[in-house]
């Protein structure tokens, strides 16, 4: 696969199909890009796992957080890398020996390890590299269009009002 781009339809084909996230690198400081990445996606449906071995059975935005990605006590639908991209090839080689294997692998922007990202795609897994799923759903749902930013995704559809007080749009067709 080429990591250089993305077709939407592969990038929303994930977002839409995960569920469950395991987040590497979760950060319980409120400053950091992966504690508002973690309270977005959050408030956006998915469950997500915060995955840090200094805060481990401590909470980050109510979720607990855990030391490895093996103590997660259910199935992990996408892996979120928060890490060097040195770092990211351990964590792709954890995440490929949970049972089972998780449907994604995702590193963050600036966090690109091809060696890891070849073995996670041998094994069936795909792969995002230096991209945000953060940024990626708001493009791609037409939200980040709200504050002025170019999406490139047009759309007549109003957004539908979440039951949380804010706008939420799904990204599916």
């Amino acid at each position: 696969m080429n990591h250089d781009s993305y077709d939407d339809a592969y990038v929303r084909g994930i977002l839409d199909d995960v569920k469950t996230i395991a987040m590497v690198g979760a950060s319980a400081n409120s400053i950091r890009p992966s504690y508002f990445v973690l309270k977005y996606l959050l408030d956006k449906g998915y469950k997500v796992f915060p995955i840090n071995p200094g805060h481990a059975g401590k909470d980050i935005l109510g979720q607990t957080v855990y030391a490895s990605l093996a103590d997660v006590p259910e199935p992990i639908d996408m892996v979120d890398i928060f890490r060097n991209s040195e770092a990211a090839g351990a964590v792709v080689d954890e995440a490929l020996t949970l049972d089972p294997l998780p449907k994604v692998i995702w590193m963050q922007l600036t966090v690109r390890n091809d060696a890891a990202a070849g073995k996670a795609e041998a094994a069936g897994v795909r792969m995002i590299m230096n991209r945000c799923p953060k940024i990626e759903y708001g493009r791609l749902s037409g939200e980040i269009g709200w504050v002025g930013v170019n999406s490139r995704t047009l759309s007549s559809k109003r957004p539908k009002l979440a039951s949380r007080g804010f706008q939420h749009r799904t990204i599916g067709k």
